[in-house]
C-alpha cells in the first residue's frame, strides 16, 4: 500500500491563488471559487467576519455556530456578495470536514509528524464530534443548494474563474 504524505508538506505560497494581503471585498475580482474549502483561512475580510464565530467542540456549539454562519450566508446572497457566500458556504464545509476528522482521529492529527508523517489509526478520536459535523454537513448542503448561491456561483465561474 503506496504511504500518503499530507500535501501541506510541499505548500508553495507562492503559486496559491489565494493571497491574505487582498481585501477580497475591495476587489471581488480576484477570488476564485476553488475547489472545496481552499483560500476559506487566507481572503479577508471574510475570514475575520465568519471565522470568529466557526466553532464545533460540542453539539450545542455547533448547532450554533451553523445557525449564525448560514445566517450571514443568507445574508451575503441578499446583499449579492457572492464572495461573501462562498466563504460562508466553505465555512460550513470546514465545519463537517474538521469536525469529522476529530470524530475519526485523537486530537484531529491524521499524520505522525515524529514518525515520517505516517496515518495515524482511525477511530480513535471524540465521538461527539460526529453529530457536530452531521450540523454543519446539514447546513453546507442546504447554502449549496440555494438556487440563488447556485446562479451566482455559475455566473461567477463562466465569468471569473
Amino acid at each position: 500500500m503506496k504511504e500518503k504524505k499530507p500535501s501541506y508538506l510541499n505548500f508553495n505560497s507562492e503559486d496559491y491563488p489565494w493571497k491574505p494581503d487582498i481585501d477580497y471585498r475591495a476587489n471581488p475580482e480576484l477570488y476564485l471559487v476553488g475547489k472545496g474549502e481552499q483560500g476559506v483561512l487566507i481572503c479577508e475580510p471574510y475570514k475575520s467576519e465568519i471565522g470568529q464565530y466557526w466553532r464545533f467542540k460540542t453539539v450545542e456549539i455547533a448547532e450554533e455556530s451553523s445557525e449564525k454562519i448560514f445566517g450571514m450566508f443568507r445574508q451575503y446572497i441578499k446583499d449579492r456578495d457572492f464572495v461573501g457566500a462562498d466563504m460562508a458556504r466553505k465555512y460550513l464545509q470546514m465545519g463537517y470536514t474538521r469536525a469529522r476528522r476529530y470524530c475519526n482521529y485523537k486530537g484531529g492529527r491524521k499524520y505522525d509528524k515524529e514518525n515520517g508523517y505516517q496515518s495515524l489509526e482511525r477511530g480513535t478520536g471524540d465521538p461527539e464530534k460526529a453529530a457536530s459535523a452531521a450540523i454543519f454537513y446539514d447546513r453546507w448542503k442546504e447554502a449549496e443548494a440555494d438556487s440563488q448561491y447556485t446562479r451566482m456561483k455559475a455566473v461567477w465561474k463562466k465569468d471569473k474563474g
